[in-house]
């Protein structure tokens, strides 16, 4: 069973617990009596915000001693900002209690130690002085912050204790803790964003063999003998023929290919981030504190209700 510091617990107490007051700083006086013994130093809670103890400050009654008073066990005046610690009696009490400090650990063992302070105290208070009982009588409790026989005898177990089997240590009521809330479970979702992966864009260049087919011409000079029609078989002038002369000039030409690469633009990536919405369900048990009222009649009703 963890506890906590009503201000780690929640930053906001005041607003959640106390309406604007705050528990700490409140003089704590002893039983109900306007004798001082301390101030509230602060408050310490359950894992599910419920209180069970608040930590006494003695201050010079007994200097720089810290201790801790079960809630059931006191009764707080918000109007006239005190503490009325009904289960702390005595200056020997108090020296009795083990010492607190901030920072420890409060473990079972301690508050075992502190129960059973407040336990053997309460006993002692609800006793007659002028009683004289036989060892198996049982002891006798008050009714008002008594523990119960169960509660002075029985030995706890680490593993199965609950705040719960001691009512008289840790059962608020409204008529002490008019201003004490009481405190219920929700689930309260918050988002962590969390990097899963990084997307690395960049080119490259893929090569790949093309071959292309390309029309060229080329002239060349063609040479054709014919038997000319109507001059065939005729004379010529001894001075026109056999002469060594040139008779036509062809300059001849053929296309050559001169291939080269060039870049162009073939098209255009955008890339951008886009969120998607997706929704998760979360299931948990949820705890919430409900006021327990126990009504007891005293002997003079029960004879009412019940005559002879």
């Amino acid at each position: 069973m963890l506890l906590y510091k009503i201000e780690d617990f929640n930053p906001d107490y005041r607003q959640a617990a106390f309406e604007e007051d705050d528990i700490k700083g409140l003089e704590v006086y002893a039983g109900n009596t306007d004798d001082k013994i301390g101030t509230i130093d602060t408050g310490l809670v359950d894992e599910t915000g419920r209180f069970r103890y608040f930590v006494v400050d003695t201050g010079s009654w007994i200097f720089g001693k810290k201790v801790l008073l079960p809630i059931a066990l006191c009764r707080i005046d918000f109007k006239g900002r005190r503490v009325y610690a009904t289960g702390l009696r005595s200056k020997d009490q108090v020296e009795k209690l083990p010492r607190y400090e901030h920072g420890m650990a409060v473990d079972y063992d301690y508050e075992e130690q502190v129960r059973g302070i407040y336990r053997t105290s309460t006993v002692e208070a609800s006793a007659p002085v002028e009683a004289s009982l036989p060892l198996e009588a049982p002891i006798p409790v008050s009714t008002t912050h008594s523990v119960s026989p169960q509660a002075t005898t029985a030995a706890y177990d680490r593993d199965t204790y609950t705040y719960d089997r001691e009512p008289e240590l840790y059962q608020m009521n409204e008529q002490d803790h008019q201003k004490l809330k009481l405190y219920e479970e929700r689930l309260v979702a918050d988002k962590t964003r969390r990097k899963t992966g990084e997307v690395i864009i960049s080119k490259q260049v893929e090569t790949k063999t093309v071959q292309l087919e390309i029309p060229v011409e080329k002239e060349r000079v063609v040479i054709e003998h014919t038997t000319p029609e109507y001059d065939a078989g005729s004379r010529v002038a001894p001075d026109t023929a056999f002469k060594q002369e040139e008779m036509a000039h062809f300059e001849i030409y053929e296309e050559s290919v001169d291939i080269k690469k060039q870049a162009f633009v073939r098209e255009e990536v955008q890339v951008r981030k886009e969120v998607e919405q997706d929704t998760v369900e979360a299931t948990d048990t949820l705890r919430r504190e409900e006021l327990d009222v126990k009504k007891t009649e005293s002997d003079s009703e029960r004879k009412k209700s019940n005559p002879l």
